[in-house]
């Protein structure tokens, strides 16, 4: 798979994406992750990517046409693009596996300042949100989009299933965990946590999945 971001601040995402599990995966070549600098695109000797709203308002919007022309130096037949925004469709657990198992090339684009030209949105094919708050930029939800998609990519953990496990896939809300020492401060693990008979482990897991 391959994921593009398109961003204002390519170095702020490498600083998130080049690390932990996420940057093992592009060592391992389960994802390839690039960045496209939308200031590259300008077309005054300024570098302006932004510019006031028709009709007045707070803020700077991102212009249409650097945007556009950031977009199509990457975008292929095989693309899908997504738009950060605030008021897009909620990012959930099932549609970063739809992502994970259906697109080979996945297109972000990270909206800034008070927003973006609506009229980028007849290039975009979905307006993703992480959550009903206000960000910066779209840097961050780009990250936890990209985040939350490799994990589940084949060849990303070592182990088979271990994204498999986890809450939203196979509990609403994974069971409780423990390692040792068996005992801390007057609490203990659950017996049949150390007993080693796995279907009873199991049942126990399923009992306690809602619990937080």
């Amino acid at each position: 798979m391959r994921i593009t971001i398109l961003t204002l601040f390519p170095d702020m995402m490498r600083g998130i994406l080049e690390t932990s599990i996420v940057g093992k995966a592009q060592k391992k070549g389960a994802v390839t992750v690039d960045y496209v600098d939308i200031r590259k695109f300008a077309t005054d000797s300024y570098g302006s990517v932004d510019d006031r709203p028709y009709g007045g308002g707070a803020g700077m919007i991102m212009k249409v046409d650097v945007l556009h022309a950031a977009l199509k130096s990457v975008v292929t037949g095989e693309s899908h693009v997504i738009l950060t925004a605030a008021g897009g469709a909620l990012f959930t657990q099932k549609k970063a596996r739809e992502y994970a198992d259906t697109r080979k090339h996945l297109v972000i684009i990270c909206g800034h300042y008070e927003g973006v030209d609506a009229r980028i949105l007849k290039y975009v094919h979905e307006e993703i949100s992480i959550g009903e708050y206000v960000l910066t930029g779209g840097e961050l939800p780009a990250a936890v989009i990209t985040d939350a998609v490799v994990r589940l990519l084949p060849g990303t953990f070592t182990k088979d299933g271990v994204a498999e496990n986890e809450t939203y896939t196979k509990y609403t809300k994974e069971p409780p965990q423990y390692t040792r020492p068996a005992e801390y401060d007057g609490q203990s693990v659950p017996e049949v946590l150390m007993g080693g008979d796995h279907k009873k482990i199991e049942e126990w897991k399923e009992t306690n999945e809602t619990t937080k």
